[in-house]
């Protein structure tokens, strides 16, 4: 019985299309679309720690359902698929371990919010804009209420 072990190397995205990548739940093409590259509601970014997202929601049913079940965590993790261009990956195999170094991804089909990912290291949480808008005003009042006493404080010293 032998491990099998896939690593994505560092700059395997490095030339990838990824110009019209749908965010999806399950990889599954009958549920609606999250977000996508191509309308810049979904934005792709790499670094040595992977592939990262950023998806700006629509309001919708579905994105909604979809938002409160990841911000619960009870759907926390991720899964992409692609494609390996021709001599993008690399197999060693040896009687403990098959091993799969992927060095040049052709193209991302989808990114998935997943129930069960095929890399347990993904991960996948919330933020609310609406939130940091929020807090953001909340600070603000209170500043401006600060600025008004050291006016008043100010002004009872002239």
């Amino acid at each position: 019985d032998r491990k099998f072990t896939e690593v994505i190397r560092y700059g395997a995205l490095k030339n990838t299309n990824i110009k019209d990548v749908p965010l999806k739940y399950n990889s599954n093409d009958k549920v609606m679309i999250m977000a996508r590259t191509r309308n810049k509601s979904l934005l792709l970014l790499y670094n040595k720690k992977g592939l990262l997202i950023r998806a700006n929601l629509i309001d919708t049913q579905s994105n909604r359902d979809l938002y409160k079940s990841i911000q619960e965590g009870l759907i926390c993790k991720m899964l992409f698929a692609f494609t390996v261009k021709e001599n993008g990956d690399k197999w060693t195999i040896t009687d403990d371990e098959i091993l799969r170094e992927i060095n040049d991804i052709d193209n991302l089909w989808d990114i998935s919010v997943v129930d069960t990912p095929f890399y347990d290291s993904t991960f996948i949480y919330t933020r609310s804009f609406e939130l940091l808008d929020s807090e953001k005003r909340r600070l603000d009042s209170l500043n401006e209420i600060k600025l008004l006493k050291q006016k008043i404080i100010l002004r009872g010293k002239i």
